[in-house]
């Protein structure tokens, strides 16, 4: 699955390296969110992995959050569908605690 990252995750991956954080994030992501993500682009109604909590942003068009971690600190991330060379793929907007949702 391809995928383009914004500029403020970008710097919340940063940040997430430092907190030591950055392999619980990757592993979620290696291991059950880019598989079902495809598999939700092969049939649309395919449900997510409970353990990542996937919904909708509230107040917002298109943007979804996924909860990678659930322990103190909570583990965040919001994303959006894209095309990238006419295929679906993913745009990482923040990854991190609860307070990546004042601009998710």
């Amino acid at each position: 699955m391809k995928y383009e990252t914004t500029r403020a995750f970008n710097g919340d991956i940063r940040r997430l390296k430092r907190s030591g954080d950055y392999d619980l994030f990757a592993e979620a992501v290696r291991r059950y969110f880019i598989p079902a993500a495809e598999h939700r682009v092969a049939d649309p109604s395919s449900s997510w992995p409970k353990r990542l909590r996937v919904k909708r942003v509230q107040g917002t068009a298109g943007v979804w959050e996924m909860t990678w971690n659930f322990k103190q600190p909570d583990g965040r991330a919001t994303w959006e569908w894209i095309e990238l060379d006419g295929e679906p793929a993913i745009r990482w907007r923040r990854v991190g605690s609860h307070s990546i949702f004042a601009d998710p």
